[in-house]
């Protein structure tokens, strides 16, 4: 490291820490706020994103501008992509949060000691949380807004491709806090956009509560790596739909391709179909036809490579068991009953999202038991794993882990808690 380089470093170490320190500041103070100023930041912002449409478009075109020079795919460009209707989503998102009940102050349990202590378990903010996530600018807002109404101060590090998007949209979230009289810096964003910041974050311990990370694979094995901060992990969707051999043919190809293609590259796209080998006759054909058309290419195994489906076929190598396309991709396996099934998918999945097609009881409930996964599924499309859909407004992201939250991170989860005991002159004999 030459001297130029040493001290730049130092600046940036020593400006981290004083956004740190503005963090801690103003989560004190958020904490203290009232519901009703919370919501108020959540509404104001939401009106500051529709005033401010048309700047936010902009700023995102110059990013898909650069990301179109980097050669992006199309589900990339997709992810990154800002219109009205999705700004409008945002604001939405924002108002359904403001209008969910507060998740502070909640009696988690309560009981009465022999002693005549009473006890009661309540909701608390965690306090300061770094999130960290990729490409889809929209998150800015989803994870501004429910670590605001859970009280929490947030310090965001987006994709570089999308710092001019996020940071349109940021300056509407804290437009929301002044208006709200709450502190802008209970929602800011790392300085730069070089790494290097993001390494100095995770060693943040003292301002820093909580780490999220949300994207590949990559990013999540660096942070877990890096962090001297607990880390709540979002990892990538390698997700499975498995058709069993007593599926609805109809119902299968619908929700195979709805799986697959609605949007590829969000972390609920189906990545891996698996069908039952009594299932390759009678709805195989149709299912791959239908995605075909659909503008999906198939890789598959060799029973699946066989099909006569008026387009070839890739091989599905070893490889395609263990990626995640986010793209117009698909890999195809023919299973040998429930049990090759879910030893597949526990074997080859990300704990993310699984689901099963199937009108047999029996089997849908020993899928949802056995699966190892935050979210189970059954005849149902995979891209319903999304917070908005489960009903929580919005979230941060899927937790994959299995500590304190997982599946869909909405403000109920950005939580901790404390005991409060209150007694009447007790002491222990």
């Amino acid at each position: 490291m030459t001297a130029e380089t040493a001290v730049l470093r130092d600046d940036l170490v020593s400006e981290m820490n004083d956004l740190g320190r503005a963090a801690r500041a103003a989560a004190a103070e958020l904490a203290m706020a009232g519901p009703e100023q919370r919501n108020d930041a959540l509404q104001a912002a939401a009106e500051a994103l529709r005033d401010q449409s048309d700047k936010i478009i902009a700023a995102n075109a110059v990013d898909m501008s650069a990301a179109e020079a980097k050669g992006l795919s199309a589900a990339m460009l997709d992810r990154l992509l800002l219109d009205s209707d999705r700004v409008e989503a945002m604001a939405l998102g924002l108002e359904a949060i403001a209008d969910f009940p507060d998740p502070l102050g909640r009696v988690l349990e309560e009981r009465s000691r022999p002693n005549g202590l009473q006890i009661a378990k309540i909701a608390v903010p965690l306090g300061v949380i770094g999130i960290i996530y990729e490409s889809r600018p929209n998150v800015t807002a989803d994870a501004g807004g429910l670590c605001l109404k859970s009280g929490n101060a947030a310090i965001l590090r987006g994709g570089s491709e999308s710092a001019n998007s996020s940071g349109a949209i940021l300056e509407c979230l804290q437009a929301g806090l002044r208006k709200a009289g709450l502190p802008e810096a209970a929602l800011q964003r790392l300085p730069t956009t070089d790494r290097a910041a993001v390494g100095i974050m995770l060693t943040m311990s003292e301002d820093i509560d909580l780490i999220v990370p949300r994207g590949g694979r990559g990013l999540i094995e660096r942070v877990q790596q890096e962090s001297r901060i607990p880390v709540m992990a979002h990892l990538d969707g390698l997700c499975h739909t498995y058709i069993h051999g007593d599926a609805d043919k109809e119902m299968a190809t619908e929700i195979a391709v709805n799986a697959k293609m609605r949007r590829t590259g969000i972390c609920g796209a189906t990545e891996t179909l698996l069908v039952d080998r009594s299932a390759v006759e009678s709805h195989l054909p149709d299912v791959l036809k239908a995605l075909v058309s659909a503008g999906c290419e198939i890789r598959g195994d060799e029973t699946v490579q066989a099909m006569e489906i008026g387009t070839s076929v890739k091989e599905a190598v070893a490889q395609d068991w263990d990626t995640e396309y986010l793209d117009s991709i698909i890999s195809v396996k023919v299973v040998d009953g429930l049990d090759d099934a879910v030893s597949h998918i526990n074997q080859h999945g990300s704990h993310h999202t699984e689901a099963i097609v199937t009108e047999d009881q029996t089997a849908a409930q020993a899928f949802l038991n056995r699966v190892d996964a935050a979210i189970v599924m059954h005849n149902a499309s995979t891209q319903y794993a999304d917070g908005g859909e489960f009903g929580m407004g919005a979230e941060i992201g899927i937790s994959t882990g299995k500590l304190h939250a997982r599946g869909p991170v909405g403000a109920d989860q950005l939580t901790s808690y404390k005991y409060l005991v209150r007694g009447r002159g007790q002491v222990r004999p």
